[in-house]
């Protein structure tokens, strides 16, 4: 017979913390927090004569900052479900508040309504319940403002929200509003980029998404980052265990942190690579990568024949030193598995990676060397 009962311990791991937030997340989040309600509460009190239904509004949007500044990527999250979600709650609470004057009764059928009217309009926003209570538990207060509530202030300072949010996330790395699919990428084309490329169309992506009942929890656009990045990382440990000094480039031409850029450029002309390590003493202390040189000496430009300009980009920039374009890319040692190297090349922006032992550098991993040793593993498989 099959067990239907789960053991206890089950039940009492359910009960255990979830997945822990980084301290730095969780800072950048109440800071955006902070940000975001002082400017709600400044307008809601200049359009408002009455400061405690400015205060009282706090309570909703305090939930709605949550969303916005702790989890920007939901879809539960993105600007369209947090203003109008918010602002068709106060409309349905209103409207069951006039028709139901009895509080015992028009608390919960103003959550409901606020419910249905969401999913109307597919703008499912969680706080939009908190605003639909807050206006039946005030609504001697509330409902004799009428509708106009619901636009002056709730949905102009769910607005406010929402603008800061937009401003506040690229200034610490996220992004907000969340990921549309197919859009342009890092270098401004439309082709996904190379670890995203799954062969799944939006529609596909969206139909796993509604088969699951997880539309609300993830966008299609990072389901399929996700998708391709478990992807990678299922690849990773089909690759059969050659480390990284067996596939790297150890003869290794070397610059000096005060060489000159345009000695710089004469060796990638002169050996044709797109990488040099550079050395002082015997000791690493970067990587100086072709685009880089290019990018320094045009202001982040890339135009069509490099190598050939090469040589006049580093006559302008005579004063500058190879320590000041040189990078430090994540490196790895000499017993790391070719698996780890993968993601590294596939989705950082390195086209080598310095091969480490005790901080001398010993070799170096390029994209082609990764190449080459995978397809004479696929050969030797077929």
């Amino acid at each position: 017979m099959r067990r239907l009962i789960l053991p206890f311990s089950h039940y009492l791991r359910a009960l255990c913390p979830g997945a822990a937030v980084p301290v730095r997340e969780g800072v950048r989040a109440s800071f955006g927090a902070l940000l975001g309600i002082a400017a709600t509460v400044i307008v809601a009190m200049l359009i408002s004569q009455d400061l405690w239904l400015a205060v009282y509004l706090v309570a909703p949007f305090g939930s709605s900052s949550v969303l916005l500044y702790a989890a920007p990527n939901s879809p539960l999250a993105q600007p369209w479900p947090a203003i109008v979600g918010n602002t068709v709650s106060a409309l349905a609470a209103i409207a069951v508040c006039m028709m139901v004057p009895v509080p015992v009764f028009n608390v919960p059928l103003s959550v409901a309504a606020a419910i249905l009217a969401m999913a109307l309009c597919r703008a499912m926003h969680p706080p939009g319940g908190a605003v639909a209570m807050m206006v039946a538990i005030g609504a001697e207060t509330i409902v004799p403002l009428g509708f106009g509530f619901a636009f002056v202030p709730v949905a102009l300072g769910t607005a406010v929200l929402v603008v800061v949010a937009a401003m506040y996330a690229p200034l610490t790395g996220r992004r907000y509003p969340l990921r549309q699919f197919n859009e342009p990428n890092a270098k401004g084309t439309l082709d996904p980029a190379p670890e995203e490329r799954l062969g799944l169309s939006e529609d596909e992506l969206a139909g796993i998404l509604a088969r699951y009942k997880q539309s609300l929890n993830l966008g299609v656009e990072d389901l399929a980052r996700l998708i391709g990045a478990a992807e990678l990382q299922a690849a990773s440990h089909r690759v059969s265990p050659q480390t990284a000094a067996d596939i790297m480039s150890r003869d290794l031409v070397t610059v000096s942190p005060d060489a000159p850029l345009q000695d710089v450029a004469s060796l990638f002309i002169q050996y044709g690579f797109t990488s040099l390590p550079v050395v002082e003493n015997g000791k690493y202390e970067g990587v100086i990568f072709q685009l880089d040189l290019i990018e320094g000496s045009l202001g982040g430009r890339r135009p069509q024949g490099a190598r050939r300009l090469l040589p006049n980009w580093a006559q302008r920039r005579s004063a500058r030193r190879a320590r000041d374009i040189m990078k430090r890319p994540k490196a790895a040692q000499s017993d790391t598995r070719l698996a780890a190297l993968l993601p590294i090349l596939a989705s950082h922006r390195a086209d080598a990676v310095p091969v480490l032992d005790d901080g001398q550098i010993v070799g170096i991993v390029t994209q082609t060397d990764l190449i080459s040793a995978l397809a004479r593993q696929s050969l030797r498989a077929a």
